[in-house]
C-alpha cells in the first residue's frame, strides 16, 4: 500500500511537471496571453481538465513557483537558527539564493524573462505575488520570539498588541524589506534582459545586495 501510494505521487509530480514543462515552452515559443489552455493540454497529451486540476489558474502555469516566493521570507523567519536575528537570516537568504542563481529570486534565463516582460497579466500578476510575500513576511515578524526581534520597537509593540499580525512595526518593517527584494528581482530580470549572464549578474548583485542590508539594518535599528 505504501508503494502504491508512492508511486502514485510520484506519477502525480511527473504529470505536473510535464504539464509545466510543456508550457513554459509553448509560452517563450508563442507568448503567454496567445497560448491556450487547450495548446498546453494537447502539447502534455493529457485532458483540459488535468491542465487545471494542477493548475486553477494559467499564470500558475508560468509562475509555478509562487508558494515558495510568497513564502520563502517568511520562512526564514520561521526556521532561523536559535539567537539568530531575522535581518540576519534574511541577508543570509538572500545571499545563498544569489550564488545558487535561483529562478525564485529571478534567475530565469533570457528567454523566459523576455516572455513575463511581454506580458501585462503577467506582470499584474507578479505585482500581486510580491504584496503576498511581504503580507507573509509582515506577518511572520509578528509573531516572531520577541526575544530575537530585529529591533527594540518590534519587540515593544509584538510583547503588547493584542493582534500581533496588525501591529505598526512589524509591517513597517516587512514593507522596507519587502521593497528591497523587489528592486533586487527587478535587477535581476533587467540585467538579464540585458545580455549578462548569471554569474556575471551575480557579481554585480552580491555587493549592491549587502549595501542593501546595511541600510535595512541601520533603518531598522534607528525604529
Amino acid at each position: 500500500m505504501v508503494n502504491e501510494l508512492g508511486l502514485r505521487e510520484s506519477k502525480k509530480q511527473q504529470t505536473r511537471q510535464l504539464i509545466s514543462d510543456c508550457a513554459t515552452r509553448l509560452f517563450i515559443e508563442r507568448g503567454f496571453e496567445q497560448t491556450t489552455i487547450a495548446d498546453i493540454a494537447t502539447a502534455a497529451g493529457v485532458a483540459k481538465k488535468t491542465v487545471t486540476n494542477y493548475f486553477p489558474r494559467k499564470e500558475d502555469l508560468a509562475l509555478d513557483h509562487h508558494e515558495a516566493f510568497t513564502q520563502g521570507l517568511a520562512r526564514t523567519i520561521a526556521d532561523r537558527a536559535p539567537g539568530e536575528m531575522p535581518l540576519a537570516a534574511l541577508a543570509r537568504a538572500r545571499r545563498a539564493a544569489l550564488l545558487e542563481h535561483s529562478p525564485v529570486i529571478g534567475f530565469t534565463g533570457p528567454a523566459f524573462a523576455r516572455m513575463v516582460a511581454d506580458s501585462p497579466t503577467l506582470i499584474a500578476r507578479l505585482r500581486e505575488l510580491h504584496d503576498q510575500r511581504e503580507e507573509a513576511l509582515a506577518e511572520a515578524l509578528a509573531t516572531a520570539d520577541p526575544a530575537q526581534a530585529s529591533t527594540p520597537a518590534q519587540t515593544s509593540t509584538t510583547a503588547q498588541a493584542s493582534t500581533p499580525a496588525q501591529a505598526i512595526a512589524p509591517r513597517a518593517a516587512a514593507a522596507l524589506i519587502a521593497g528591497a527584494d523587489r528592486l533586487l528581482f527587478r535587477r535581476i530580470q533587467e540585467l538579464t534582459l540585458a545580455g549578462r549572464t548569471h554569474e556575471e549578474i551575480e557579481a554585480a548583485l552580491i555587493p549592491e545586495a549587502d549595501h542593501v542590508d546595511a541600510l535595512l539594518t541601520a533603518a531598522l535599528d534607528a525604529a
